[in-house]
């Protein structure tokens, strides 16, 4: 019991160190990483169309 004491001790210390953003700076980067995903996602879903009518076309045309 006295290291599970001494680590959530410890934690609490580490935990006073850490430089904590703001809340414009928290707001401003969730809206950041919202934004790349749904670019990055619409990208990945671009090559996905383009893959899979490139792929229904040669299968097609094999038959």
């Amino acid at each position: 019991m006295d290291k599970l004491t001494k680590y959530f001790r410890d934690t609490a210390i580490e935990l006073k160190q850490v430089s904590w953003p703001t809340q414009h700076q928290a707001m401003l980067y969730t809206a950041l990483v919202i934004g790349i995903s749904a670019v990055v996602a619409l990208f990945v879903a671009a090559f996905d169309f383009g893959f899979s009518r490139i792929i229904s076309l040669f299968v097609s045309s094999i038959e």
